[in-house]
């Protein structure tokens, strides 16, 4: 995912902006991004503060790291997955066991 050049502070200015009466275009321009990334900002930061924006991103992070580590969990302990299963040797070993 690429990073961004602006920052969740100036993305929940803009909408802030339009929030206030201004043309998503014009604030677009101001910003230097194309009308539909406000739009996008809108849908994703709307109504937020930047205190309550980063709150949420820390709480996608966490959310994020736990999914990992439940997969994770899930991946080793699976009781009927064997580790060659995944490369594809089950085979071979069953027809150097006949």
């Amino acid at each position: 995912m690429s990073r961004s050049k602006h920052t969740e502070a100036q993305m929940i200015a803009a909408v802030k902006q339009m929030e206030a009466g201004r043309k998503a275009e014009d604030v677009a321009r101001e910003v230097g991004v194309s009308k539909h990334t406000i739009y996008a900002w809108k849908s994703k930061y709307g109504g937020m503060d930047v205190s309550e924006a980063q709150e949420a991103k820390r709480e996608r992070a966490a959310n994020a790291l736990d999914i990992s580590r439940c997969a994770e969990r899930e991946s080793t302990t699976w009781p009927f997955q064997s580790p060659t299963r995944d490369f594809g040797l089950q085979f071979v070993r069953r027809k150097s066991l006949n």
